[in-house]
């Protein structure tokens, strides 16, 4: 009896022992943002909800996948555009796994992937078009960038949410050969102002001319406001006042002299 109760206990012990170590291997918690994705002897046995789950250890393994929106930074390279201009661009990627088990399966690295892939696609899509399109047209480049990218991601279990361009620098020279080019272009607009502004005045001051002369008296009286406003200037000064018909006699003591 007391060797049967020996047996007992250390069966007993045997099995706290082995729940001891294999409880906790068994256990796994998944947070709301992780999936698990299961494999049985290797093979893929699904994919667990978030919360708490088990599995059978030494026979089942769990690998958990962050769903997430994650970022990727496309580091500054220099790209050639169409119309070979060397231009330095830097990127990033906003991308999430929509399936665990296909992210974990087909491919190694989806953030080292997704990031390579994008940057190949920028150099592309950057060399087909020329400079002042992708200066101008940033939106329209990184569209046509997502829609490369996320044609190939998607059979990696990956969405691409959306790719933004940062920064574009040109080369110095061009930096200066477009300042030129914008100083110009003000100086033009800013004689085609002045041209406007002075047929407007010109316009007017022909309409003025022809008013007065409908009126004997508007034109001395013009002349009065002018002398008006030139004796209001506190300098010196010293006008001499001509009558309008000296002109006239001038002019025809002249031409009896010739005659």
């Amino acid at each position: 009896m007391e060797a049967l109760l020996s047996t007992l206990g250390c069966l007993i012990g045997i099995i706290v022992l082995l729940l001891f170590f294999i409880v906790p291997m068994s256990v796994r918690l998944l947070y709301q943002y992780e999936r698990g994705v299961v494999f049985t002897l290797g093979k893929y046995a699904g994919t667990r909800e978030p919360g708490l789950t088990f599995i059978v250890p030494l026979i089942q393994t769990m690998r958990k996948v962050n769903m997430r929106i994650q970022t990727a930074e496309i580091p500054r390279q220099e790209v050639m555009t169409k119309d070979n201009i060397p231009i330095l661009v830097n990127a990033v990627v906003y991308f999430k796994v929509i399936s665990p088990e296909t992210v974990i399966v087909k491919i190694e690295d989806h953030v080292f992937a997704v990031r390579q892939f994008t940057q190949a696609a920028l150099r592309d899509v950057i060399g087909n078009n020329e400079m002042d399109f992708v200066l101008t047209e940033r939106e329209q480049i990184a569209d046509s960038i997502k829609k490369i990218v996320d044609t190939e991601t998607s059979n990696w279990g990956v969405d691409v949410e959306s790719i933004k361009i940062q920064e574009i620098e040109l080369p110095a020279e061009m930096k200066r050969a477009m300042a030129k080019q914008a100083e110009a272009e003000r100086e033009r607009r800013a004689m085609i102002i002045a041209s406007q502004g002075e047929l407007t005045a010109s316009e007017n001051l022909r309409q003025a001319a022809e008013t007065l002369s409908k009126s004997s008296g508007a034109l001395h009286l013009r002349t009065l406001q002018t002398i008006r406003d030139i004796a209001a200037d506190p300098s010196e000064k010293i006008v001499l006042f001509v009558p309008s018909d000296l002109g006239r006699v001038l002019g025809s003591v002249v031409e009896s002299k010739k005659e």
